[in-house]
C-alpha cells in the first residue's frame, strides 16, 4: 500500500496544533475592545436606517401615484377594471410603507414590486 494518505483525517484522530509563545491571549491589547465592532456596528445601523427610509418613501410615492392614476382615470371614465387595479396596486404600495417603517424591508421591496406590477396590469386593461 504505497497510496497517498487522506487529507483530511477523522475528527477523533486530528490534532491540536500546539500553542506558541506568542499566541493572542498572552499578548497585550493595545488597541480599545469596543473600536472596530463600534464602528461595524454603526455602519450597519445607518445602512439599516437609510434601507428603511428608502422603502417608504418608495412605498409612499408609488401609493400616492396609484391614487392619483386612480382619480385620473375615474375622472376620464375607464373601465371598472383598470380603477380596481389602480387602487389596489396603491394599496399594496402603501402597505409596503408601512413594512418599510416597521423594519421590514425586504418584504416591503417586495410588496412594492407586487403593488407596481398589479398598477402595470391595470394599464394594460386601458
Amino acid at each position: 500500500m504505497s497510496g497517498r494518505p487522506d487529507s483530511d483525517l477523522p475528527p477523533d484522530t486530528q490534532t491540536t496544533p500546539e500553542p506558541t509563545e506568542d499566541t493572542p491571549e498572552d499578548l497585550p491589547d493595545d488597541r480599545p475592545d469596543d473600536l472596530p465592532e463600534a464602528e461595524d456596528e454603526d455602519l450597519l445601523l445607518e445602512q439599516a436606517r437609510r434601507a428603511r427610509w428608502g422603502s417608504v418613501g418608495t412605498g409612499a410615492l408609488l401609493a400616492l401615484a396609484g391614487t392619483a392614476a386612480t382619480a385620473l382615470r375615474a375622472a376620464d371614465a375607464a373601465p371598472a377594471l383598470v380603477l380596481a387595479a389602480y387602487a389596489c396596486g396603491a394599496a399594496v404600495c402603501a402597505l409596503a410603507a408601512v413594512l418599510g417603517a416597521r423594519g421590514r424591508t425586504r418584504r416591503a421591496l417586495w410588496t412594492t414590486v407586487a403593488g407596481v406590477m398589479v398598477m402595470a396590469l391595470g394599464d394594460h386593461f386601458d
